[in-house]
């Protein structure tokens, strides 16, 4: 089924994690319980030995995974010891990369939004068994009961048993928070409750409104800078698209194509996620980020977060498979000299992995200017293994060949959907089709060509027809009405799919997206 890749945020992390992680005979308890030991308790100098092979390894990844620049930091002893930038900052322009250039981090912005949680808990204004529908009525789901029962913790634990990546989607078409709020509704539930690892990013962003509230700030991203970045002088780290783009020192960010196509920054994504993946920054802010969480939430000798409540966000609470599990924001992983805490990111221009260990004083951060956390899981996973003294995992070859399948069932898939020509009763399909969630779709015909209007949004889908089945139709997104850098970011590539159902007598009634990560239905309007 054809789709737009709604970025690293729309990775797949569970898929990211069985092609980095084989299993080693480690069952999900060894998560849970006391972690293994160490061959032995690593040093600076052990360490900086390492180096000359992390940068084999960072050049051997970008050249098999085509990234243009990639920034590198590595915490150890409550000190930044290494920092590094390699590359440049935009394909086919000279300008490096430096410790100091910003990037998206995307994801990784979900472990910021699990320690304001825990900040709030820790001042008595929430607590972690908090019902979120009490606490912001617009959040609610398909599941009365689910809806019902969903805590504070639940917002970032990625248990909620929805459809992975479920109306990610609507940003890119422009849709407001409100929006993004009430598409949950119609999530269908299709995990169980608490049991199953379902990656999503909505919720997090009912959960900035939650800690803004609390807090008495604007916004999540305003409380967030009170309570975080400025105790830890996190001062080049911002949240906007404008922030980074009018930053003098800022990578830009690269799709992939046959090569990687530089794209524009915009509003929509992954800014419009907020919490979920919303902040820009950079290694020297990112390794202050780091030292907090070894020094269990004290920085500077000052308590920023108890201790007591940053280990709830480092507690597994699902299991993605026999040796990592997703805790509050984090990923907690089992090796077998050690733990790893860490969390990728993936934007549609950007990758970032931020992961320490945490019996081990060590940390380090990995930011690249290409969609997607393949290179930067790669080697933030061969940093851990090297410094426990695990077995030695070729994880480039394996990023690289995973990249490779996966373009490759892209492009299957976008080859199984055969475009044809227009039905010759084409008007037959115009009209007004309504959803409860959406709002309006006005269907016509243009130029002899079938066109859908969100009119919420003044977005202009280009319908086209299957060749087998005359009701079956996939949408791309047109190039205008604002909507020209959402298509240079994305690329021509279809968005959505679409079937128009009929009752007995063979009349158009609904129109349904059948993608699962969008799940709506139109309904068509009576013609007055």
């Amino acid at each position: 089924m054809s789709s737009i890749s709604f970025g690293g945020y729309c990775h797949d992390l569970l898929r990211q994690m069985s092609r980095l992680c084989a299993p080693a005979g480690l069952a999900v308890a060894a998560v849970l319980a006391a972690p293994p030991v160490m061959a032995q308790q690593p040093t600076q100098a052990a360490i900086e030995a390492l180096l000359p092979d992390l940068e084999k390894q960072v050049a051997a990844g970008m050249s098999a995974l085509s990234v243009p620049g990639v920034a590198i930091g590595i915490v150890f002893d409550d000190k930044l010891i290494y920092s590094k930038g390699f590359g440049v900052r935009e394909a086919g322009k000279p300008d490096p990369v430096t410790p100091e250039t910003l990037f998206q981090v995307g994801s990784t912005t979900k472990a910021f939004f699990a320690t304001t949680l825990a900040q709030a808990v820790d001042a008595g204004k929430l607590s972690w068994t908090d019902h979120v529908s009490d606490l912001l009525p617009a959040f609610q789901l398909s599941d009365p009961f689910i809806s019902r029962d969903f805590r504070i913790l639940d917002i970032a634990a990625q248990r909620s048993g929805l459809t992975p990546y479920v109306n990610d989607g609507l940003a890119f078409l422009g849709f407001d928070k409100e929006t993004l709020f009430r598409s949950m509704r119609v999530a269908p539930q299709t995990g169980i409750f608490r049991s199953d690892f379902r990656y999503l990013n909505i919720p997090h962003l009912a959960g900035g409104e939650i800690v803004a509230k609390v807090n008495g700030a604007p916004s999540w991203f305003d409380s967030l800078r009170k309570t975080l970045l400025d105790p830890l002088g996190m001062r080049a780290t911002t949240g906007t698209a404008e922030a980074i783009a009018q930053a003098p020192n800022h990578a830009t960010g690269h799709r992939l194509d046959d090569r990687p196509v530089p794209i524009p920054f915009h509003a929509a994504f992954p800014y419009a996620l907020g919490p979920a993946g919303a902040l820009n920054s950079n290694v020297p802010d990112m390794a202050q980020w780091l030292r907090l969480q070894l020094g269990r939430g004290q920085f500077a000798e000052k308590v920023l977060v108890s201790e007591e409540n940053l280990d709830v966000t480092w507690t597994p609470r699902v299991a993605l498979n026999e040796r990592m599990s997703y805790a509050v924001g984090w990923l907690a992983m089992a090796t077998p000299h050690g733990r790893a805490i860490w969390h990728n990111g993936g934007t549609s221009g950007f990758g970032a992995h931020v992961g320490f260990l945490p019996d081990a004083k060590t940390g380090i951060v990995i930011l690249s200017n290409i969609g997607g956390p393949s290179l930067a899981d790669a080697l933030g996973l061969w940093f851990y293994d090297r410094v426990l003294g695990n077995p030695a995992v070729d994880n480039i070859a394996l990023a690289a060949a995973s990249s490779k399948k996966q373009r490759e069932q892209e492009k299957q898939e976008q080859a199984g959907f055969v475009v044809g020509p227009m039905p010759a009763n084409s008007a037959a399909f115009a009209g007004t089709y309504v959803s409860p969630v959406l709002g309006d779709a006005t269907v016509s015909a243009v130029d002899g060509k079938l066109q859908a209007k969100l009119d919420r949004t003044d977005l202009i889908m280009l319908l086209e027809a299957n060749k087998d089945d005359p009701n079956l139709f996939q949408a791309r997104l047109s190039p205008s009405g604002g909507y020209e850098q959402i298509v240079a970011i994305v690329g021509d590539t279809p968005f959505v799919q679409m079937r128009f159902e009929r009752d007995l007598a063979g009349r158009i009634t609904q129109l349904r997206w059948i993608n699962p990560e969008l799940p709506h239905l139109f309904i068509r309007q009576a013609e007055q």
